[in-house]
């Protein structure tokens, strides 16, 4: 007789499991997170996520063949950025983004290009195969030998897979899969990780591309456990503000190319279009010089990026001034207001700064440091910086002003937008000069600052 499925409570933060229900998870601390899982009988299990099957030996490293792995063009060069130069054999690929920021129309598009070279497969458990066929006909797409599977049972989603044998293969979305082994309804933490390890070993014992669709919660993460990220070999991020046509995608982490890297799209009545220069998009060039405006010179991955930086000082009604900042770290923010009163003299204790990143750009390196201290002291004395000015550079409590990587690819991507006077550390000077611009290396803040009055 098959004994009974065994009821247990899991964290859907964390994955923890319990005997009995509590209101906290011990583990990660999360509260009402417990949720009620019948998990099935223990049964053999198959070969681990590698992949790898029958007697396993320990084998030397120098005996382990590097041989390059091979690549997919997608045929999209923004999503090739982010991918590092394309799809490689066997990997596992996870996108996650807000509902309706354009997930499945990439993929659909991806597909669509490489359909008619590339066997290729798109699994879908949100929607009807009409309502795919409708959004590839509204997008004017060449679909003809793209197949489709509308399942959400991961045993018969592979079973199909391995007779159709496909090259790449998207699921629509991991959240709706459920496998039998487990009880618990689709979407839980365990049939959520039961599934994508399924989907990993197939596409490790295969060679089949696989790119997963995640949900993210309210706060912008991946719904699901976090074990989800670690399993798969590239995790990418989709962004983008609400309203407006530009989406981003980031990398966070891939095994096979660099993270971090961005990839810049438009929204489109034809798609997701690419933009290969971004530079140009997140500069807003002013008819005239405004104060509180200065340009970064960002870097993003491999790629260096100009991006504006602007700010508002504004005296304060409150006993406590607001310190708000969009696209920055706001501590680092109320740090570098700090820097500027004890090395520079300027004092903001009694006013309101506010400072963003236009575009929507998350910037984390610590190169914005001095743009944003010099669009600051421009908006605080009413100023306008020069409109052929940038810089780059961080700053240090001592108000020294620090280098920062790849110093003379900022300036080439600066000198390539017609900026023809930039500000850089004095450790990033570059060897070599540049034909009508002027390279201004400084040591300390109040030098930087005395550079652009």
């Amino acid at each position: 007789m098959a004994k009974a499925a065994k009821v247990q409570y899991q964290c859907d933060q964390c994955g923890a499991t319990y005997p009995k229900w509590a209101g906290q998870c011990s583990d990660c601390g999360a509260w009402n997170s417990l949720s009620e899982a019948r998990v099935a009988p223990p049964s053999k299990r198959p070969v681990g996520y590698a992949g790898e099957s029958g007697d396993v030996t320990v084998r030397k490293l120098s005996e382990v063949g590097a041989e390059t792995q091979s690549r997919i063009n997608t045929g999209i060069s923004e999503l090739n950025r982010v991918l590092g130069t394309g799809l490689v054999e066997g990997s596992v690929v996870l996108l996650g983004g807000d509902p309706g920021i354009g997930k499945s129309t990439l993929l659909i598009q991806m597909l669509a290009m490489l359909a008619a070279s590339h066997p290729a497969l798109y699994v879908s458990g949100e929607e009807s195969a009409e309502q795919i066929g409708l959004r590839a006909r509204r997008l004017g797409l060449d679909a003809g030998d793209l197949g489709l599977l509308t399942e959400t049972s991961i045993e018969r989603v592979l079973a199909l897979a391995s007779s159709a044998k496909p090259r790449i293969m998207v699921v629509d979305s991991i959240q709706t899969m459920y496998t039998g082994m487990i009880q618990s309804a689709p979407g839980g933490v365990a049939q959520v990780r039961e599934s994508t390890a399924q989907l990993v070993r197939f596409a490790k014992q295969t060679g089949t591309c696989v790119i997963l669709v995640g949900h993210v919660t309210k706060e912008g993460n991946l719904a699901g456990p976090r074990v989800l990220e670690h399993m798969v070999d590239t995790v990418l991020y989709f962004e983008g503000e609400a309203g407006s046509q530009f989406r981003l995608i980031r990398t966070m982490k891939n095994r096979f190319g660099a993270v971090n890297e961005l990839g810049l799209f438009a929204m489109t009545d034809q798609g997701l279009k690419p933009v290969t220069n971004p530079s140009a998009i997140f500069l807003s060039r002013h008819e005239e010089p405004v104060s509180g405006s200065a340009i970064l010179v960002t870097r993003e991955g491999s790629r260096p990026l100009l991006v504006e930086v602007q700010a508002l000082v504004d005296s304060s009604p409150l006993s406590n001034p607001r310190r708000v900042s969009l696209g920055l770290e706001q501590n680092r923010l109320s740090m570098l207001l700090a820097v500027l009163h004890r090395h520079a003299g300027v004092g903001m204790y009694d006013q309101d700064v506010y400072v963003n990143v236009v575009g929507g750009v998350r910037i984390t390196e610590t190169a914005a440091d001095l743009p944003v201290l010099l669009s600051v002291l421009s908006s605080f004395r009413d100023r306008p910086l020069s409109r052929h000015l940038a810089a780059f550079g961080e700053v240090g409590l001592s108000g020294e002003i620090r280098p920062v990587p790849n110093g003379e690819e900022r300036i080439r991507e600066a000198v390539k937008h017609g900026f023809t006077r930039i500000l850089v550390p004095s450790a990033n000077k570059p060897k070599s000069s540049f034909d009508g611009v002027e390279i201004v290396p400084v040591q300390r803040l109040s030098e930087a600052i005395s550079h652009t009055e």
